[in-house]
């Protein structure tokens, strides 16, 4: 089974979707493979570091309701065992951090890339949008910070995002996380872990189906 995970590094569902995600892989006894795929909910530049909770205030219509907002999303996430600190969260625009990730990917560390940006996001505080934390990150799951930051300030990479994002486009997707699984099964949202591992069954027998015909 091929799983296609669209999905932004400085989103709270996709981080959960993620863990769940992960969860119904391991109870689920076939062979599966995951890519995780480039999205970006805003693609505007954040010139000067500003807190997630600042930055969103207005969009969602008033620190009140913001909080109400981070507050839910704290709960499931910490339901999933995931600790969400919004108090030190920086907004940052991601298409760097895609960038590295697609780096990571061709040195077989892709996941693990997407984990240490989320922690540095979520967890940390850390300016995901910051080229030299970006290389730190990178130096946190072994790999060369200085290699990491020349990457960065070359052009590398950029192809790579742009070609998730139109086809993120191209198959409508409109929000995330959004799994495509043999490039015709779709679930969309932080599904929770049985719901996924209900799916991924019936699509086993589905294309058992199809085979036997």
């Amino acid at each position: 089974m091929d799983i296609q995970v669209w999905s932004d590094v400085v989103c709270p569902w996709c981080y959960i979707g993620k863990k769940r995600l992960e969860k119904a892989i391991a109870e689920f006894p076939g062979d599966v493979t995951v890519t995780f795929r480039a999205y970006q909910l805003d693609p505007s530049p954040v010139p000067v570091p500003v807190r997630t909770k600042d930055a969103l205030a207005a969009k969602f219509g008033g620190r009140e309701r913001a909080d109400q907002m981070f507050a839910h999303v704290t709960a499931v996430a910490a339901g999933d065992g995931l600790h969400l600190d919004f108090d030190r969260a920086i907004a940052a625009n991601t298409f760097d951090a895609h960038r590295l990730i697609a780096w990571a990917a061709g040195q077989g560390l892709q996941a693990e890339m997407l984990d240490a940006l989320q922690q540095a996001h979520f967890i940390q505080g850390r300016d995901i949008g910051s080229r030299p934390a970006l290389a730190e990150v990178a130096a946190s799951i072994g790999l060369d910070p200085s290699a990491a930051r020349a990457y960065l300030e070359s052009p590398a990479g950029t192809e790579a995002v742009n070609t998730d994002l139109r086809e993120a486009n191209e198959l409508g997707i409109t929000s995330v996380p959004t799994f495509v699984i043999d490039g015709k099964y779709a679930i969309q949202g932080a599904q929770e872990a049985a719901t996924i591992l209900t799916a991924f069954e019936e699509i086993t027998r589905r294309e058992s189906v199809d085979i036997d015909q």
